[in-house]
This record gives structure tokens, C-alpha cells and sequence, in this order.
């Protein structure tokens, strides 16, 4: 098979990434993961994955990666409490030093993951540095001469289940009124098909799943997948606040300062979310389903998946592939 069908993957074992793998892997499309650790790509990751070990940060790592492929896929992340510090080094220099790298290699179609929305006031008020850089390679990617596809994500439906312990959902601040999330399985999907097609370069398209939730919504309706009563608790929102504001000059001292502070900011903005752009969710949503071949995911079938008492994962990506079969035809 001719090596410039092969798509990279650089993320690939992250929380959307390795979704995205997965999705491509199923269609049969030649997939290369650059990764820090080839035992564990090879842990979570389908067999007939590449795996090339190295670091995103190391330009001969990323040129052996990219060296024969047709596309690539960004979706990195360094959001955890050991590379945070290191974000701006990661997210936003390693990247754009790698698409750099692509475009040395004759490489037109890059798909990029930012984040659903860039409030430029918010994120400066909040200090969100993930915003920031997402940003500044938003704005790399418009200038480059690539064919590019940015894909504007919004918080996952791991949320809900990452607010939940027990019998309780709690929740800084109750969140806002709606929300719109996105399966991690469908996200793999609506990227995988992106990255394959060659007609919706110079698009930022918005993800955004079935319906608009609140928190007491969710826990509401995970009650009834679980068959108990999730209770469902508001946290008053001065009280992380207080805590953003406690830690910021402290910030400095360890990563764990840091990530607890990002943390505090994104609850914060995640009581602001707008609910003007949060109901734009619902016509974003009628746009994907026109322009892609996939099955939504609902709450309740994410929270079975997670269960394992409903479909695994291969099974949603086939699941997929079949439905896009069918409306092809």
C-alpha cells in the first residue's frame, strides 16, 4: 500500500486521539502514531497501528514520523499535572515546529483540535494558557498554505461522569444552564472522516453531540441508566473562586499549583458559557449529521459504554462505518 495513504496521528493515545486512531484503523486506512511510550501505544492502541517512539518536542522524532505520510492529524494535549508547565513548550512550539516539518515534507491536509470556542477576554481574564495557544496555532495554521481543517471541540461527556462519585454529582458554581458535549467515540469518528476528505479545507467546524444538557439534566438521566438516584449538588461558585485566586501567585511553585489553578479557571469559565453560542450547538449539530456519516451518541449510550454493558468501542466504530454505508447508498 502506497506509504502517502498513511495518516499521523500525533496525540494518538490521548483521550480524543486514540479515538481518532481507532476510527481511522477501522476504515482500514494506514495509521502512524509518533508517541513517547511504544509500550503503551501498543497497550491501547489496535494492532495494525505503527507505532514510531519519540517526542513531539524532538524535530528529527517528528521528521522520521511524518517521512512518507499523506496527512496528518493534530490533537495534542499536555493538560496533565506532570507536562502543564510545559504546555506552551508542547502545544503550541512543538506544533507548530511539526507542521513546519510537514510542510518540508510536501504535506498540504493537517486537521487540528482546539477547543469549541476561543473568548479571548475570558481566556485572558482567567489566564487559560490552553486557550491562548490554541489560538496563536489557529492563526499559524490560516497563514500556512495548508489544506486545513480546524475542529472547534467542546468539553467531553466524560464531564459528567468526572463530576460524579457514588451517588452524587457535585458541581462548582451547577455549571451553566446547557451545555453542549461530545462523545469521545463520535469525536474519533467526525475527525477520522475529516482527515480522509479533501473538501472541507479552510472550514473551523464546531462538534457538538445530540442534545444541549445541564448537570442536574445528566445526573438526572444517568439515574435511570444506572438504577439509582444520582443526587445532584451545587458547590457555590465564590468558593473555587476564592481558591483561583489563593493560588494564582503560588503557581510558580509546582506543577500541581498550576493544574489545580488552570482547573479553577476552566470552572469558572464553564459557569460563563455562553448560551448564545451553547444553543448554536444545536444547529452545529444538524450541520454534522448532514455533512458526516455517523450514528450520535447519546448520553446514556456513552455512560453504557462505560458500563460495558452496552457497546465496546470496535463496536461503535463499526457501528459507525455501517451507518455511513447505508447513507452513502
Amino acid at each position: 500500500m502506497d506509504q502517502r495513504n498513511t495518516v499521523l496521528v500525533l496525540g494518538g493515545t490521548g483521550h480524543y486521539g486514540q479515538r481518532i486512531v481507532r476510527s481511522l484503523a477501522a476504515k482500514g486506512v494506514p495509521v502512524r502514531v509518533l508517541t513517547r511510550s511504544a509500550t503503551r501505544a501498543h497497550g491501547i492502541l489496535p494492532e495494525t497501528v505503527e507505532v514510531v517512539e519519540g517526542d513531539i518536542e524532538s524535530r528529527e522524532a517528528v521528521a522520521m514520523a511524518i517521512q512518507g505520510v499523506g496527512r496528518v492529524v493534530v490533537s495534542v494535549s499536555a493538560f496533565d499535572r506532570k507536562q502543564i508547565r510545559r504546555m506552551w513548550a508542547i502545544e503550541r512550539d512543538a506544533v507548530i515546529a511539526a507542521l513546519d516539518e510537514a510542510k518540508n515534507a510536501s504535506i498540504s491536509r493537517i486537521v487540528y483540535l482546539s477547543v469549541f470556542e476561543i473568548w479571548e477576554e475570558i481566556a485572558g481574564r482567567l489566564y487559560l494558557d490552553n486557550a491562548k495557544i490554541k489560538l496563536e496555532v489557529e492563526r499559524h495554521l490560516k497563514s500556512s498554505g495548508f489544506t486545513w481543517t480546524i475542529i472547534g471541540v467542546p468539553p467531553s461527556m466524560e464531564i459528567f461522569f468526572a463530576m460524579t462519585r457514588g451517588d452524587r454529582m457535585v458541581v462548582p458554581g451547577g455549571g451553566p444552564k446547557v451545555l453542549p458535549t461530545i462523545s469521545p467515540v463520535d469525536l474519533g469518528e467526525i475527525v477520522a472522516q475529516t482527515a480522509l476528505r479533501d473538501d472541507l479545507g479552510g472550514r473551523r467546524i464546531r462538534v457538538a453531540g445530540p442534545e444541549l444538557l445541564s448537570f442536574p439534566e445528566a445526573a438526572r438521566r444517568l439515574s435511570a441508566v444506572y438504577g439509582k438516584t444520582i443526587r445532584f449538588r451545587a458547590i457555590p461558585l465564590f468558593l473555587p473562586r476564592m481558591a483561583w485566586y489563593v493560588t494564582r501567585p503560588l503557581i510558580r511553585l509546582s506543577s500541581t499549583l498550576y493544574f489545580v489553578n488552570t482547573m479553577l479557571g476552566f470552572i469558572q469559565l464553564l459557569n460563563e458559557f455562553p448560551q448564545e453560542i451553547a444553543l448554536e450547538a444545536l444547529q452545529d449539530h444538524k450541520d454534522l449529521v448532514r455533512t458526516f456519516k455517523y450514528a450520535p451518541t447519546t448520553l446514556e449510550m456513552e455512560a453504557r459504554r462505560r458500563l460495558g454493558g452496552g457497546e465496546d468501542e470496535s463496536a461503535v466504530e463499526q457501528r459507525h462505518a455501517a451507518d455511513g454505508a447505508a447513507r452513502r447508498r
